[in-house]
């Protein structure tokens, strides 16, 4: 007996009723991009492995996905790394690629590619799929879209307002409240650090303080410590654990704990700018929050950090996130070209859209109108007339086979087809066509405009 076929754990099918579901999405999205003035552009799905490693800290480049050299790949491995076991060295050797793991870092390196192509500020947006050997868990898949926008070129601040609104247009349009987008900035991480003497183990301070929600704060200190930083500088920190209120009293807060550093106090100043601005457009349906733990352990971020929470009522992460990148084209060769950027988590967004039952009904709904086939002289009359619909942008379409009645009946039923037309030769001699409603079991004799008139009616 053949092995029942399967698909790698973290990845999935998509049914026709979830890929609408999920386009639903990709289209709000992407109209909300273009009415901002984004472009489009693609990457391939994978890339030199040295574009992407060491971009991700230690904890992103274990999760990128290798790829095996063609042909006898082994021949060309390092020897001495394989008989010593030394995964990483060995790995360099016979893995030239990778899989992309996000769309920022191939973003940056198609601008340094391109830059003499492209008008700056640029505005690109990019929906398509990445990659991360992650353990899958609920809302955590190994295979999932990202829908990124960034502005590459520009250091105003004016760009960060813009994405909070970005962000704040597209649940709007998808109809999800409750949704809030919390704000830090880098540069108040590291005056944190600076204050706390840790200014060598910003990365280690920031990755651990970045898991607050998650594990707790006992165990966000017992990392630190791990991590080399001292009890007084831990103690230095539990102001902060305990950080709360508004925006305006937690900016209040930080400007007296971090008064002796240059750096915190202009992140400090940033997120004021950010905020004030916010306060005086105003946003529709999400909520502006600052959050001083939020540090997303990426190498790459300067200023502004963002993390999307979902609704308080839904228990599966963030479904959003970005920030400034002041030099990350920097890597690859293009120096002081500021980047700011957000990401939208789709595989998420879909989950919480889901258990909210906030899709609009008509997602799902495919072809309005299915022609009963009852042999070849009335297939040919109805597919004149289904041609005439979809010209008027009904979506119909003709039973292949002239089966039992009840079968072609079953099969509309089975996919919610709304309307069936039946076409006998008294139909074809009166060049009219019977119209059932298979909700309500009505009947109708109509001509072609008014069978169009009628389907459109009930849209």
């Amino acid at each position: 007996m053949a092995q029942k076929p399967g698909i790698p754990k973290g990845t999935r099918d998509f049914n026709p009723e979830q890929v609408a579901k999920r386009n639903y999405i990709f289209n709000t999205i992407r109209q909300a991009f273009e009415t901002f003035g984004f472009q489009a552009i693609e990457t391939p799905s994978f890339e030199n492995s040295s574009t992407l490693m060491g971009k991700y800290g230690d904890e992103g480049d274990r999760l990128i996905f290798k790829i095996l050299n063609s042909g006898d790949y082994l021949t060309k491995a390092n020897v001495e790394a394989y008989n010593k076991k030394d995964s990483t060295k060995l790995t360099a050797s016979i893995s030239e690629k990778a899989l992309r793991y996000d769309l920022t870092v191939p973003f940056a390196r198609y601008v340094v590619q391109h830059q003499n192509e492209i008008e700056f500020p640029f505005k690109r947006y990019q929906i398509q799929p990445v990659w991360r050997a992650d353990r899958p868990q609920k809302g955590r898949f190994r295979e999932f879209y990202q829908c990124d926008a960034d502005v590459v070129g520009s250091t105003s601040l004016w760009q960060e307002v813009e994405f909070i609104q970005l962000y704040d247009a597209v649940f709007s349009a998808l109809q999800l409240d409750g949704v809030t987008i919390k704000i830090n900035n880098r540069k108040i991480l590291s005056g944190i650090a600076e204050v706390i003497g840790a200014s060598d183990k910003l990365i280690d301070f920031t990755v651990a303080l970045d898991k607050l929600d998650k594990i707790g704060e006992e165990k966000v200190k017992e990392e630190m410590r791990s991590k080399g930083i001292s009890e007084a500088g831990i103690q230095a920190l539990q102001p902060l654990f305990s950080l709360s209120g508004s925006f305006e009293s937690q900016i209040d807060s930080l400007k007296s704990i971090l008064s002796a550093s240059e750096e915190g106090t202009k992140g400090i100043e940033e997120l004021a700018f950010i905020n004030e601005a916010i306060s005086e457009l105003g946003l529709t349906t999400a909520t502006l929050q600052l959050d001083v733990t939020l540090a997303r352990g990426l190498n790459y971020y300067t200023g502004a950090i963002f993390e999307v929470a979902a609704p308080k009522s839904i228990n599966i992460g963030s479904i959003g996130g970005g920030g400034r990148y002041d030099d990350l084209t920097g890597i690859f060769g293009l120096k002081d070209v500021s980047g700011v950027g957000i990401s939208f988590g789709l595989d998420r967004i879909y989950l919480v859209l889901e258990e909210l039952n906030v899709f609009p009904e008509t997602v799902s709904k495919h072809v309005e109108v299915l022609f009963i086939n009852f042999g070849d002289k009335e297939a040919l009359f109805g597919l004149k007339a289904i041609k005439a619909l979809r010209q008027a942008g009904i979506h119909a379409e003709l039973f292949p086979d002239a089966a039992k009645m009840k079968k072609q009946m079953n099969h509309a039923n089975k996919r919610n087809i709304p309307f069936v037309v039946l076409v006998g030769e008294e139909e074809i001699n009166s060049n009219s066509f019977t119209l059932k409603n298979m909700i309500s079991g009505e009947q109708f004799k109509l001509s072609l405009e008014e069978l169009i008139s009628c389907v459109h009616s009930f849209k």
